[in-house]
């Protein structure tokens, strides 16, 4: 291999040395590779960490924003609000690599490639016309103030923050990881609510384009709840 750097096995991520030139602090393991990252707060400037980017699509992020920092296998999302990043939610964009001396968003690189891959690889059948994964927003209420909050299930990662938020009895405003929301800001109009994010219809009620009964984006393989259970039970078979 060029630079001398050495394959540790045939796992390794198949990123092309010639794709991975620019980008600084590249290290590579057996079913991944390794790069410096980071995420920028206009508050508390660059957090950074050590992003993992596995074959199977898995992102992982270990934060060394400060020594003593224990945050280690963030997801993407997470290492963006863990940084006090002002305008979370887009991790593409906010979470960035060193490439060529620059801060370049992960949505710019190749880094993203296995996940995307993944994403689109996962439930085969449940595919807008467009023929991309489609999951319509969905509304868990608050234990506190009662409101309605949106989640967006364009991911498995918001997915799992919305599959996580169902099975907490005690899900409040604040828990929300990608929105600074608190229970003293508005729930969202009625005549907004309507909108659900379905490609086939603006205001549709469920369809079979985005009302989803079970895939490898909503169903988790590390969760214990029977229905994530019986999922990934008959996967197998």
């Amino acid at each position: 291999m060029a630079n001398g750097v050495e394959r540790e096995s045939e796992l390794v991520v198949v990123f092309s040395d010639e794709e991975l030139r620019e980008v600084s602090g590249v290290k590579r393991g057996l079913d991944y590779i390794e790069v410096t990252c980071g995420c920028t707060s206009h508050r508390y400037g660059d957090a950074v960490g050590r992003l993992r980017v596995f074959q199977n699509g898995d992102l992982e992020i270990t934060c060394e924003c400060t020594p003593g920092c224990q945050e280690d296998k963030l997801t993407p999302a997470a290492f963006e609000k863990h940084s006090g990043r002002e305008t979370a939610r887009k991790w593409k964009n906010n979470v960035w690599v060193i490439a060529n001396g620059e801060k370049v968003p992960l949505c710019k690189t190749v880094l993203l490639k296995y996940y995307n891959q993944a994403s689109k690889n996962a439930n085969g059948s449940h595919r807008s016309q467009n023929g991309r994964v489609c999951h319509r927003d969905e509304f868990v209420g608050c234990t506190k103030c009662n409101k309605e909050r949106r989640f967006r299930l364009r991911t498995k990662e918001e997915c799992r923050i919305h599959h996580d938020a169902l099975a907490d009895v005690n899900w409040k405003c604040s828990d929300l990881p990608y929105d600074k929301i608190t229970c003293d800001d508005d729930e969202e109009r009625a005549s907004r609510r309507v909108y659900r994010g379905c490609t086939r219809s603006p205001t549709c009620k469920g369809c079979t384009s985005c009302v989803c009964f079970g895939c490898e984006i909503c169903r988790f393989s590390d969760c214990s709840c029977q229905t994530c259970i019986d999922f990934t039970r008959n996967a197998r078979t």
